[in-house]
């Protein structure tokens, strides 16, 4: 025989909750937070906000280069200190030999004499000067003098006549005299005032008449047969007195004095 099914009794209908009320929210708001303590041994998970976690940046690298960089700089410019003082100190261990082994001194100029026309007159003041370049003083050092030298007569500031130092080769243990004509402008004379022109008439009368002769040479100094300095101007100025201004004179030697800034450890 077939069993008999019986029906399953019906379950009640749940009923939604009411929504609440004003006053049970409120209650609910102003209701005291009631501190629960935590269980011994227990852990908890706190979840943060990403906009709200602090985090570590990552190292930057162009930061971690600048102190390599620096240390490269540093080393580059104390290897060109380093550098450059070893050829100072090199260069002056050259000059110092140098000297040691050549002996180098500086040549004496003197005025000899001095021929004189035309100072008191209108026309151009004509005038031959002999030099006497003494370079006995050096035994292994030579004296290149170049093309384009000057050379100038003044009395009491006042230009006379200018001409051209000759250039030659003067050799260790050598005495030159050297002639050169000098001449004043073309088609002017001397600039005198009256009261030069006067007591340059009462000097010569006296028989004492000063003058200064002034020199600039290029030259270039031969240290024995291979080594040769640069080329470097040398001023020279030599203060003289004549007996006369017309015709030929004694010039008297008052002292010559000669400088090369370059070549301030030789002349």
């Amino acid at each position: 025989m077939a069993d008999r099914v019986h029906p399953a009794p019906l379950l009640p209908l749940s009923i939604p909750p009411a929504p609440p009320t004003d006053n049970s929210v409120a209650a609910a708001e102003t209701a005291p937070l009631r501190s629960t303590a935590a269980a011994p041994g227990a852990s908890y998970v706190v979840h943060v906000p990403k906009d709200q976690a602090l985090r570590v940046p990552p190292p930057d690298r162009k930061l971690a280069a600048r102190p390599a960089r620096r240390r490269m700089l540093r080393r580059a410019c104390c290897g060109a200190c380093c550098a450059l003082l070893l050829l100072l100190v090199l260069a002056a261990a050259f000059v110092g030999a140098a000297y040691l082994v050549f002996r180098p001194r500086a040549p004496s100029f003197s005025v000899t004499s001095l021929s004189v026309a035309g100072l008191l007159d209108p026309s151009p003041a004509q005038l031959d000067a002999a030099v006497r370049a003494d370079n006995g003083a050096n035994r292994k050092v030579g004296v290149d003098y170049l093309g384009g030298g000057e050379v100038s007569v003044s009395y009491s500031g006042v230009l006379l006549a200018t001409g051209r130092w000759p250039a030659f080769y003067q050799a260790p243990r050598n005495v030159t005299l050297i002639s050169m004509p000098l001449s004043g402008r073309d088609g002017v004379g001397v600039a005198l005032t009256d009261d030069q022109r006067g007591r340059l008439a009462e000097q010569a009368a006296a028989g004492a008449v000063p003058l200064t002769v002034e020199a600039r040479v290029p030259v270039r100094v031969r240290l024995g047969k291979v080594l040769r300095t640069w080329t470097v101007d040398v001023w020279a100025r030599c203060e003289v007195t004549v007996d006369r201004i017309d015709g030929e004179t004694t010039a008297a030697n008052r002292g010559c004095r000669v400088k090369a800034k370059p070549l301030w450890w030789w002349w």
